[in-house]
């Protein structure tokens, strides 16, 4: 059985990475698909299970054969998710996050008839401001710049199929796991996963 794909998008600072860590570390046959980008990597980030960090020149070349399923240039750098990668998850049967921003998820819905969108936003502007700055790895201007992005940013819930307010964790983890397991039960999915026993179950 194919699996399902999901994108979570959010605002910079909204914790988006830290509920979809969890979400991954405590839900079954469910994966983050590892994004390519040419930005520098920040303290502590690993290449290969962050990122996939590369140069520009090497990304541009990626885009001209079609090696991506989404790209954009955000805040100076190139961010992209690999086609094959995503293709190979689903195909063996595992549920895929992209955790990709808006432009990229648009261009995903495009491609995919049946793509779970989940867009996350903090409780408050304030809030955002602090978490941005609480993070101590980014200079001012980077958060100036990122504070005025966000608000273009979190515009484009609209076009996103559920929304979740991260303002508890733990809450704001519930509600993204019931939206992966209200996906699993749905009528295709278990058609798929139980076809034979709905069979016995329906003939007379």
């Amino acid at each position: 059985m194919k699996g399902s794909l999901f994108i979570v998008t959010a605002a910079s600072g909204t914790g988006k990475t830290s509920l979809v860590k969890q979400l991954i570390a405590t839900t079954n046959d469910l994966a983050v698909s590892v994004s390519h980008t040419t930005r520098e990597p920040r303290p502590g980030e690993i290449d290969g299970q962050h990122y996939h960090f590369t140069d520009a020149e090497t990304f541009t070349k990626g885009i001209e054969a079609g090696e991506f399923l989404e790209h954009a240039q955000v805040f100076d750098n190139y961010y992209g998710t690999s086609k094959q990668s995503v293709n190979n998850q689903l195909n063996s049967g595992i549920d895929v996050i992209l955790e990709i921003d808006w432009q990229g998820a648009l261009q995903v819905k495009e491609l995919y008839d049946d793509v779970t969108m989940i867009f996350i936003l903090p409780p408050s502007k304030a809030t955002l401001r602090q978490r941005l700055s609480s993070r101590g790895q980014d200079s001012q201007e980077v958060i100036e710049k990122r504070l005025a992005g966000a608000v273009t940013e979190m515009q484009q819930y609209v076009h996103f199929d559920y929304v979740v307010i991260n303002d508890q964790f733990e809450a704001a983890l519930t509600e993204l796991k019931s939206i992966i397991i209200a996906k699993r039960q749905t009528l295709s999915r278990q058609q798929a996963r139980y076809g034979d026993t709905i069979s016995d179950l329906i003939s007379e």
